[in-house]
C-alpha cells in the first residue's frame, strides 16, 4: 500500500491565502499553521509530524514556509526522509 501525501502550509499572517501553496498538489491530508517563521509555537506542524507514518510524504511549499529558524530547521533535519520539496 502507498503511502499518503500529506502536506504543510504555513502563512504568516491570517491576510495571507493558505490555499495558493499547494494549490495544484493533490493531497491525502493537509496541516496548515497561522505563524510567523519566527514562532516556535506550531501546533499544526506538530500534529503533522505525530500523524504522518512510514511510507508517507511530506510536501512543502518551499523551506521558507516550513523553517526560517534552527528549531524548524532541525524538525525538518531529523525527518528529511519524509519531506518532499515544491518550488
Amino acid at each position: 500500500m502507498a503511502g499518503k501525501k500529506i502536506g504543510y502550509i504555513r502563512v504568516s499572517t491570517f491576510e495571507q491565502n493558505p490555499e495558493r501553496q499547494l494549490e495544484d498538489i493533490s493531497l491525502n491530508k493537509k496541516f496548515t499553521d497561522k505563524a510567523s517563521g519566527k514562532n516556535m509555537a506550531r501546533p499544526q506542524l506538530n500534529a503533522m509530524l505525530e500523524y504522518v507514518r512510514d511510507g508517507d510524504t511530506i510536501i512543502v511549499h518551499s523551506m521558507d514556509r516550513l523553517a526560517r529558524n534552527w528549531f524548524c530547521r532541525k524538525i525538518y533535519s531529523d525527518n528529511k526522509s519524509i519531506f518532499a520539496g515544491h518550488t
